[in-house]
């Protein structure tokens, strides 16, 4: 079906930061699938996971128990505030299911009133037609008829709004610590305290979307860890599986009890294949010293960005985002699909954001040297499409 507007590159094979098309042309790769091949292109720990557990079983069903999801689960719990968690495929999914656990903790508990939840302006939380309604995004959601009820959106970081909006219907505030698709605008960590606290104050739950910030991207293994808050239920997907389908909800048990068998579930989630990827992608990015490299290696390309914008000014308005998920906001004499184009044109691979944003979302295995060629394609690129008046004072 015509859903994409595809760039004309089809790749053979990849290796790390890499990707090689069948012509030959090769291709460092700063999308990563859209924040999602996290390890990189065959990463041997990942490839031979894979399939050693393929060639035992793949997909069992949920009517039994899997031992890989099992210790999948467990070692999540360990490492986040969540006392237990489901499995599905996708982020989308995994945003669904984490706001029907929204209101069944609410109706549960004696108010099933409280079933809105507010969202922010400029949010992504998926293509279903509750994410959809979830993110408010009129473009996405022209044509599918009404938007569903439950949602309220809000000034992205403007406080006085949320405590303005809190009543006796409200259920959750849903929130991405960066919001990828919607320009990659971070969160300030004050503004994810104050919603904590505010969630804690009025009794309702905090609902974190870290479909994207997830699994090390911003040089912890969960975004909102740098704010030092813990959210009651949170999501998760893209880079947990290092490419394959795999996506989860973490919730705290007094969330996670009101999930009884039959009230949620899933043919593919949590089978030992996609399980037996999440577990290899944990082995890497738990292992010591893996996430203080991401978040060195994340602080050199950000200088770098900076460099790069006060060479191009023309062009760049400045650099937003956190770890290795980052984005040059364009001025308005050029725009991102441009910007995107011209960096394919130098061998870079890079994914468009919204509010005229180019975003870079690399994987997480990449060296400085690696963000230094990155920076010198992004830099004769930006040349690419630097307005001819610019040019011509610059002379």
């Amino acid at each position: 079906m015509p859903t994409y507007n595809r760039a004309d590159l089809a790749f053979e094979r990849g290796e790390g930061a890499w990707l090689w098309t069948a012509d030959g042309r090769r291709f460092l790769d700063f999308g990563s699938g859209i924040a999602t091949a996290s390890l990189g292109h065959a990463h041997p720990h990942l490839v031979q996971a894979i399939a050693e557990q393929a060639a035992k079983v793949m997909h069992t069903s949920n009517l039994y128990r899997i031992p890989q999801a099992e210790r999948l689960a467990a070692r999540l719990v360990e490492t986040s505030f969540a006392d237990s968690v489901f499995f599905c495929n996708s982020g989308a999914e995994a945003n669904e299911g984490m706001i029907k656990a929204v209101r069944k903790y609410h109706a549960e508990n004696g108010h099933p009133e409280r079933n809105v939840t507010l969202c922010f302006e400029g949010a992504f939380h998926g293509r279903t037609l509750a994410t959809l309604a979830a993110t408010g995004n009129e473009k996405y959601l022209a044509g599918f008829g009404p938007a569903m009820p439950g949602f309220r959106h809000l000034p992205f970081g403007n406080m006085n709004a949320v405590r303005d909006a809190i009543d006796g219907t409200t259920a959750a505030i849903l929130v991405e610590p960066i919001q990828g698709e919607g320009g990659v605008r971070p969160a300030s960590l004050d503004f994810l305290r104050a919603l904590r606290a505010a969630c804690d104050e009025f009794g309702i739950l905090l609902a974190l979307d870290e479909v994207q910030t997830g699994m090390g991207r911003s040089g912890k293994l969960w975004a909102h860890q740098w704010a030092g808050i813990e959210p009651d239920v949170m999501s998760s997907a893209k880079g947990i599986g290092g490419g394959f389908p795999l996506g989860a909800i973490l919730a705290k048990e007094k969330v996670a009890k009101h999930l009884k068998a039959g009230t949620h579930g899933s043919t593919y989630g949590g089978n030992p294949l996609a399980c037996a990827a999440g577990n290899a992608v944990l082995d890497v990015i738990l292992a010591p010293g893996f996430l203080d490299n991401v978040d060195r290696v994340a602080r050199h390309l950000w200088r770098g960005l900076l460099g790069l914008a006060e060479r191009h000014p023309a062009v760049v308005e400045g650099v937003q985002g956190a770890g290795l998920l980052v984005g040059l906001k364009l001025t308005p004499e050029v725009t991102n699909g441009e910007a995107q184009n011209a960096a394919v044109a130098e061998g870079l691979l890079t994914v468009a954001a919204g509010m005229n944003v180019l975003r870079l979302a690399p994987p997480l295995i990449i060296t400085e040297a690696e963000a230094d060629e990155a920076l010198g394609l992004l830099d004769r690129a930006l040349l690419r499409i630097t307005p001819s008046r610019a040019k011509e004072a610059a002379k």
